[in-house]
């Protein structure tokens, strides 16, 4: 795990900012929050180097872009040596439709939130693929029916 760093009020207030509209102008974020430009600039630096800040992405919309069906898919292994895990995490890291991927606690071994265009889509991937892949000894799919809250920003 990874040390959590210290973030003061104004550094919240930043990452707060940068949350809701990561392209604003550096002007329009020191405006906002209160602080010179210059004073802005500096910390951003500082985040960005302590790894706070990664990459900054525009979100798309599902629906639009043809892949508006979730379905959240837990995984069982038949095998559960480091060489089986890695293999199967390289096949999810692979996938473009797999989004996010958990090893998880309990009665099965990974949690997939799977994006695709409709459920024939789904059902390639589950059977040509997923179930295909010799590490995978079962799946249980949930389609959601609806999406009722979505984020990605944390809270600070």
């Amino acid at each position: 795990m990874s040390e959590t760093i210290h973030l003061d009020e104004v550094d919240r207030r930043i990452l707060r900012a940068l949350q809701d509209d990561a392209g604003m102008s550096q002007a329009a974020l020191a405006d906002k929050i209160g602080v010179s430009t210059a004073s802005c600039w500096r910390r951003i630096q500082a985040l960005e180097a302590s790894g706070v800040l990664r990459k900054a992405v525009r979100l798309l919309d599902a629906h639009r872009v043809g892949r508006g069906v979730n379905v959240l898919c837990h995984v069982r292994m038949n095998s559960h040596s480091p060489d089986s895990r890695g293999a199967f995490e390289r096949f999810v890291t692979d996938r473009p439709e797999v989004m996010e991927c958990y090893s998880m606690s309990g009665e099965w071994d990974y949690l997939l939130r799977v994006v695709v265009a409709d459920v024939a889509d789904y059902e390639r991937f589950l059977m040509r693929d997923l179930l295909a892949h010799p590490r995978v000894a079962t799946a249980s799919s949930h389609f959601a029916l609806s999406q009722v809250k979505y984020t990605t920003a944390l809270p600070l």
